[in-house]
């Protein structure tokens, strides 16, 4: 007998310490009221990382690419040197100038010699005033060639400092068109120079054309994954961007839009990637992650009802926003799920 009772009372307590355990359960679980809301409906497609400028570096003159002093890929500031072009005719015109500039330059200074003679004999009669001023009048004609070759000499050396081929802008050099020892014409383009952001060219259909919107968010998928693949499983953990700009042409059935997305600085121009951009809205029912549990290869949500909490069978994928899941099946508006 004493067993008996001691069996009761050891039965009795267990029963209450597990009520007490639902109870606290029940306490910490909450609870989420199911409802439709809408999301933006986001499409997988290919992008190109485009350049904002590309700018060729050209010649100003003629002549042999005597030497180069960058490479494909070099980062280069506006004004550097990238190559120089060599003109062997401007040389042998600037050696000539400077002979005839010299020839003046001594016969300028006989010049002045007779006239100071001039006018020391001037005073005292010895020459006549016209024999003076023919004097002066030499030094003068001389002294305006020699400025006048001086002149000529600067137009053939700002000639041969355009030999430079200067970088027009900041950027990342992408091609370069000729080598050291080639003939090249005034204004032919040596490199191209990609200058500004890197951005992304968008291609959609033109189905899509009446539902894109200026600054709307676009997601790009890690450098080498596939958009499908089960690596990628959140957009929430992508890099985010938005669109700036949507061109107002079709053309064979696609719509162009470009898209701003930052540190792009490490991505070949030209290098396809693929992204995430929005092509409408629709309404979905999210519920929070941790309210699905998975049982036997099946996924379940427990559904708080007046008779009592049900679990039910429901088929989710996953969502752009991050913690959440979009339930398929299973649900419906009004439902209250239990959460942790």
């Amino acid at each position: 007998m004493p067993n008996r009772k001691l069996s009761f009372l050891l039965a009795l307590g267990l029963g209450a310490i597990a009520a007490g355990a639902a109870l606290s359960g029940a306490a910490r679980a909450g609870e989420f009221v199911v409802e439709k809301r809408a999301i933006t409906d986001m499409k997988a497609m290919f992008g190109q990382v485009e350049s904002r400028d590309i700018v060729p570096a050209r010649t100003r003159i003629g002549g042999v690419l005597a030497s180069r002093t960058v490479d494909e890929g070099t980062q280069i500031k506006a004004g550097d040197v990238i190559a120089t072009v060599a003109d062997e005719k401007l040389a042998l015109q600037a050696q000539s100038l400077d002979g005839q500039i010299k020839a003046l330059q001594s016969q300028l200074d006989n010049a002045k010699v007779a006239l100071k003679r001039a006018e020391d004999l001037l005073p005292r009669g010895f020459i006549t005033k016209a024999a003076f001023d023919q004097a002066k009048t030499n030094v003068d004609v001389l002294q305006h060639q020699v400025d006048s070759m001086r002149s000529q000499r600067d137009v053939v050396q700002q000639q041969m400092s355009e030999g430079d081929v200067l970088a027009p802008k900041d950027g990342r050099v992408l091609t370069i068109s000729v080598v050291t020892g080639s003939v090249v014409m005034p204004g032919e383009a040596i490199a191209r120079i990609a200058a500004g952001p890197l951005f992304l060219r968008l291609s959609l259909p033109e189905r899509h054309a009446a539902l894109l919107k200026l600054g709307s968010q676009v997601a790009l998928t890690p450098r080498g994954k596939d958009a499908s693949s089960d690596v990628v499983t959140s957009l929430g953990a992508m890099r985010k961007g938005k669109i700036v700009k949507i061109y107002p042409e079709i053309e064979n059935g696609r719509v162009l839009a470009d898209a701003e997305v930052s540190k792009l600085d490490d991505y070949f121009v030209g290098e396809r990637v693929q992204v995430y951009a929005p092509v409408g809205e629709r309404e979905a029912i999210l519920v929070p992650r941790s309210a699905v549990t998975t049982r036997s290869g099946v996924d379940y949500v427990r559904v708080l009802r007046r008779e009592g909490p049900l679990d039910v069978a429901v088929v989710f994928a996953e969502a752009s926003e991050p913690g959440m899941v979009e339930i398929l099946t299973g649900l419906a508006p009004g439902d209250k799920v239990q959460v942790p």
